[in-house]
């Protein structure tokens, strides 16, 4: 087997076909340096599967595509095909040759084929890897490889033996079952784990369908029990109900008799607070009159004292400290700095000419450097063509003849096409005729339907707007009911006391009536005021007397309730009831007690606490008001409190009691409003909908009209698109093949002239005599003059920049000392005003603090006089309230025991109507609970009614016994419920099995009925995945027999590749080396599965034997000794050496070409080299040249020992 033929198109430089034809023996190409003689080389690695961008000298793979020059354009894709001879059948496949291609496109498509069939990267890799060409490819040795070898590590050494030896198909069969093993073992950890879950599942799931069972038997006891209690209750209810109405007549009796002495205490208690009334006003003018007489004597004490302190500080001396600079010194300063910077300013313009004549210098000097490198080169130039040779010249020549015959066969083919595409234009033409006057028809039917299409969408859009706007506003309705609910509910919250109050309704004390403000109702707008003026009542809990509000703060002081405010509802009536509809001292006043409606009995109460207090719009009228009336108290609409000597108000604050019922009555009222919107945009919602529908299946019967007919149109334009494209691309293709005619024409004349200029060029390059070395005296004298410009203008650069830099430094400086000398002088005149300025402030506070020593002498006899009314008004009170404690503690008992016997009579009517709730309640949760009327519950399930009981083995001994599922097993009737035996009626006994059925019920948690089917499903599902697992585990000892086979064969077929390759390698070496001693070493002879190969190598004459320590030239005669014994030991059909003698000496080039001549014995031979003596062994020569246009061509030469031919 041997390579026969090599063609690449469109391969990194070799733009067209190039095809080298290859023999048996030694071939050699070679060519100057960039001509693309490793090309070749690349493109064999690359059709025999090379992946390696890197290894193919590119970047990216794409690189290997022709990739243009300035005279000719980029190519889209590369192509190398090689055809082997396979007449030995060295190749597993039954052609005599075969032939391999590989194709990359620039999109980054890729294709193989093999004898023309497509095919896979890994059906090459592995027919080439039988005759030991693996994807290393150590039998190319391309340029850098020898050094790779040597720096190769152990493992790598032994690739390369495993890859001669056609052991990398074992390995890669070995690393795929590998793959598979993993992949399998996540599998069978996965199937584990999931059998291992199913397996913990299948408990719980006996265990729920146990649960379910014992769940219907508790329910059971549940319904029962409940039953039977309630029964019990209603009958027990009904019973007592009878023996409650006998003792009203003697409580009612008693309490009259106590109210009649109640009356009494009161009318003295009243007078006596009227007195006491009339004398506070008195007392608190006097307070006031002396509270506001110190106020004003501790601040004229203050104001003294302020006055003396700032007369001692102004006092002081205030000299400025002069610690700055004279600002005349500093002007003087920046005058002569200012001189400096202009002569500075000079010396630039000065410098910036001299950098100016530089520059000129420097660019005439760069500009004649130029000139002379450019005309040496075109000498140079000149030179060069005339020593390239006659070949490269001829091989010019003839590829332009190529290229004129190639452009004038394409200017045939293109004529051809133009003909051909104007027939396909008239038949698409004639075709589209035809079809545009059918779509005519068509299309007046259509404007018809989307007449009545329009129509029905019209009024399909109206009903969807009048349904979307009833829908809107019902939904407005819906949440504005929705938000006035949330909001009553929170005020209702408000209304909820959480004090002392909330206590003392929940504790039912005796004489504890309801709050105050749930029995008051306020006109509207009048909340706040009211509230205000109530004060703390406002949130006050009604009592019936004296004795009922001693009990209410006893209850809340022992039981620790907080504090409350309570209001008697046993206040006599007196004057303040004639408060009531009396007209307003002033216009637009409105007496409190009229803004009010209230139960009889609190009106005198309410009288008392509204006594003399009028609600006027703001505060400046209240102050009006109060001007006239001292004697009154006015409360403005938003709250604010004012008196003659008191007043109590501000910004808002949380709502009272009062407002907050006020509230919840106009939300309620909004509520019902609301309701009724919502219902009445519902009836009309429906009839909305029931028009949308209407017009909704008219638009879709017009709708379904018109798709047909866009269907029918559409066919006829999809066809009519196609013959346009198709008239438009024949258009358009007979126009781009004129001006591809045009272009080719324009070609051809240029190709005709470039061949005749090759030939010219040819005759002239023939004719031309030798010159010699153009001489470089005169570019390097310019050269070193223009370099003498540059550093002149450098230094003078540097001049102006330094002189600029000097100039800013010294302006900002003299700048920087006339902003100095300013400041000074503003800041001495500043301190001259501050100081006139203390002087008259000081003379002020003296002042001030003598006529506040006269006015505080007034203020203490003042004060004293006021000290002694305040205690005479102070003493006259104090005796009216202590007779009035006195006559309050009477009249309190009185109260207590009006109370008590009233509360007495709440009780036991309160008593009577819980009573008669508590079985209503029964009777309902009969009916709720349990569907059942009380007639039915007494009959069957009252006290007389026997109890049953489950019949049955008891399931905790069963459970005892080893039964896992005996609950499932008990005794059951026809309905599938336990059997039960009847016992006497015990309530305890009820009551107990009630709480134990619930607590079992509840530990039961949530039921699954579905339990019993899902256990089975489980329990099946189980069964088949470990059957699955099983034969999981079998396959994997199947791979793993399957490893254990291919190391066997890959330590069997290694070891007999390894010692040929040590034997062979220490005669190679003795051969390269004479007098040496090389050898290979394994690194693990133990492991032969893994082990690596050392190289060691010691030339005759030196005693070292690390492969660093060798010269250039022994290293890689050591590479290229085990690549020979590798060969020798395992021979591949062919080897190519891309330079791997480059840079031996003569004597080792003879002694490398002695193991070529051995090589070639058994195999071929293909070899890069610029050696002279190694292409006098080639068999066949090939010459790479590349014109100026940057692509390769190829000149071959077959040679014989006695006479050349060429070989064309």
């Amino acid at each position: 087997m041997h390579l026969k033929t090599l063609t690449m198109r469109g391969f990194k430089s070799f733009a067209s076909a190039t095809t080298f034809e290859f023999e048996p023996g030694v071939t050699a190409v070679v060519g100057p340096n960039g001509s693309g003689k490793s090309n070749v080389v690349d493109a064999l690695a690359w059709v025999m599967g090379e992946q390696g961008a890197k290894t193919l000298r590119g970047g990216k793979m794409e690189d290997v595509i022709f990739a243009g020059t300035s005279g000719r354009p980029a190519l889209g894709r590369a192509q190398v095909s090689l055809t082997i001879d396979n007449a030995d059948g060295a190749l597993p496949i039954e052609y005599s040759e075969v032939t391999i291609s590989r194709t990359l496109f620039r999109s980054g498509g890729s294709e193989y084929a093999i004898n023309g069939a497509p095919a896979r990267l890994l059906d090459i890799q592995e027919l080439l890897s039988d005759s030991g060409l693996g994807r290393e490819m150590h039998v190319i040795v391309g340029q850098g490889q020898l050094d790779r070898i040597l720096h190769a590590g152990a493992d790598e050494r032994r690739g390369f033996i495993e890859e001669a030896a056609g052991i990398l198909k074992h390995r890669r069969r070995r690393e795929k079952t590998v793959r598979k093993l993993d992949a399998m073992q996540a599998n069978l950890a996965r199937l584990t784990d999931l059998t291992s879950e199913l397996r913990r599942q299948l408990g719980p799931l006996g265990k729920q369908a146990a649960v379910a069972r014992r769940a219907r038997t508790v329910q059971q006891d549940v319904r029962d029990a409940r039953a039977r209690l309630l029964a019990d209750d209603l009958v027990t209810l009904n019973n007592a109900m009878a023996r409650d109405a006998a003792e009203e007549a003697e409580l009612l009796a008693r309490r009259d008799k106590a109210a009649a002495a109640l009356a009494a205490a009161r009318a003295r208690q009243a007078e006596l607070e009227t007195l006491a009334a009339q004398a506070t006003p008195q007392v608190n003018a006097a307070r006031d009159t002396w509270y506001a007489l110190s106020a004003q004597r501790e601040r004229y004490l203050s104001l003294i004292a302020l006055a003396q302190e700032r007369r001692r500080l102004l006092g002081s001396s205030d000299h400025r400290e002069d610690s700055g600079q004279d600002p005349e010194r500093l002007q003087a300063q920046a005058e002569r700095v200012r001189a400096e910077a202009g002569a500075l300013k000079q010396a630039i313009e000065e410098r910036r000419i001299a950098l100016a004549e530089a520059e000129q210098v420097r660019a005439a000097a760069e500009q004649d450097a130029a000139a002379e490198e450019q005309r040496l080169a075109a000498v140079l130039r000149a030179a060069a063509d005339r020593r390239e040779g006659l070949a490269r010249i001829a091989g010019a020549v003839g590829s332009a003849r190529s290229r004129v015959d190639a452009a004038e066969a394409e200017l045939g083919r293109l004529r051809a096409s133009i003909s051909a595409g104007e027939e396909r234009r008239r038949q698409a033409q004639q075709e589209f005729t035809v079809l545009e006057n059918s779509a005519a028809g068509a299309e007046e039917s259509e404007e018809s339907l989307d007449a009545e299409y329009e129509e029905a969408q019209a009024e399909l859009d109206q009903a969807n707007a009048a349904l979307e706007e009833l829908r809107r506003t019902k939904q407005e309705a819906d949440r504005e009911r929705e938000t006035l609910t949330a909001r009553r509910d929170a005020l209702r919250v408000g209304l909820d006391r959480r004090d002392g109050s909330a206590m003392l309704l929940e504790a039912g004390v005796e004489g504890v009536l309801a709050p105050l403000a749930a029995q008051l109702t306020v006109r509207t707008g009048y909340e706040r005021a009211v509230t205000a003026a109530l004060g703390s009542a406002a949130s006050a809990v009604a009592v019936a007397d004296t004795a009922a509000a001693v009990r209410a703060l006893a209850h809340l002081k022992e039981a620790d309730g907080g504090q409350v405010d309570v209001v008697l509802a046993s206040v006599p009536a007196g004057e303040t009831d004639a408060a009531s509809g009396r007209p307003a001292p002033v216009e637009g006043a409105v007496w409190a007690l009229d803004a009010v409606d209230a139960p009889e009995e609190l009106r005198p109460a309410l009288g008392w606490l509204l006594k003399d207090t009028l609600v006027v719009a703001s505060l400046a009228d209240a102050a009006e008001l109060l001007v006239e009336h001292p004697e009154l108290t006015a409360v403005t609409s938003g709250g604010d409190v004012l008196s003659v000597f008191s007043g109590r108000g501000g910004s808002a604050s949380a709502p009272g009691l009062l407002e907050l019922q006020a509230s919840v009555e106009e939300t309620e009222a909004r509520i019902r409003a609301a309701a009724a919107r919502s219902e009445q945009a519902g009836f009309a919602l429906a009839g909305a909908v029931a028009r949308r529908n209407a017009a909704q299946q008219r638009t879709d019967e017009a709708l379904a009209g018109l798709h047909d007919s866009d269907a029918r149109l559409a066919a006829v334009a999809e066809r009519l698109g196609t013959l346009g494209s198709a008239l438009r691309s024949a258009v358009g293709e007979s126009e781009r093949l004129k001006q591809l005619v045009t272009a080719a024409e324009a070609n051809l004349a240029a190709e005709q002239e470039a061949l005749a200029a090759a030939a010219a060029r040819l005759a002239a390059a023939r004719e031309a005599p030798a010159e010699a070395e153009p001489s470089t005296e005169q570019r390097e004298a310019l050269a070193l003059a223009a370099a003498a410009a540059r550093r002149a203008e450098t230094e003078a650069r540097l001049a102006l920049r330094s002189a600029e830099e000097q100039y800013k430094a010294v302006a900002g400086r003299a700048a920087g000392l006339e902003r100095a000398a300013d400041s000074e002088r503003r800041a001495r005149a500043a301190a001259e005003v501050r100081a006139r300025r203390r002087a008259l402030q000081a003379a002020k506070a003296t002042a001030v603090a003598e006529a506040a020593q006269t006015v505080l002498a007034y203020l203490n006899v003042s004060l004293e006089t006021a000290a002694a009314e305040r205690g005479s008004a102070e003493a006259v009170r104090t005796a009216w309230d202590a007779e009035l404690a006195q006559v309050r503690t009477a009249a309190a008992s009185a109260a207590a025991e009006v109370a008590r016997l009233t509360d007495s009579v709440h009780r036991d009517e309160l008593a009577r109507a819980q009573q008669q709730l508590r079985v209503e309640a029964v009777e309902t949760r009969a009916i709720e609970e349990l569907g059942m009327t009380p007639e039915h519950l007494v009959a069957e399930f009252g006290p007389d009614q026997p109890v049953p009981v489950p019949v049955g083995p008891d399931p905790g001994a069963a459970e005892a016994s080893g039964d896992k599922w005996a609950a499932l097993h008990a005794p059951v009737d026809e309905d599938g419920n336990p059997l039960t035996t009847g016992v006497p009626y015990n309530r305890a006994a009820q009551e107990k099995r009630l709480k134990q059925a619930e607590r079992d019920l509840a530990a039961l948690g949530r039921v699954n009925p579905l339990a019993l089917e899902e256990f089975a499903a489980l329990e099946e599902r189980h069964t088949f995945l470990s059957t699955q697992l099983e034969d999981l585990k079998a396959t994997r000892r199947d791979l793993l027999d399957i490893i254990k086979d291919v190391d066997r064969k890959v330590e069997e077929v290694f070891t007999a590749a390894y010692r040929d390759t040590a034997e062979q390698f220490e005669r190679v070496f003795a051969t390269l080396f004479p007098g040496g001693e090389g050898r290979l070493v394994l690194t693990d002879p133990s492991d032969m599965l893994t082990t690596g190969i050392e190289i060691q190598a010691r030339p005759a004459g030196k005693k070292i034997k690390r492969l660093s320590l060798l010269s250039g030239g022994e290293r890689s005669l050591t590479a290229v000794a085990l690549l020979v014994a590798i060969f020798k030991a395992r021979p591949s059909p062919f080897y190519v050496m891309d330079e791997v003698e480059a840079a031996l000496d003569d004597t080792n080039l003879g002694r490398l070409i002695t193991i070529f001549e051995e090589l070639k014995e058994s195999s071929q031979l293909i070899v890069i080299t610029h050696q002279k003596r190694t292409m006098e062994v080639a068999d066949a020569l090939y010459g790479v040249t590349m014109q100026g246009d940057g692509v390769s061509t190829v000149i071959s030469q077959r040679l014989d020992k006695d006479k050349d031919k060429a070989a064309g």
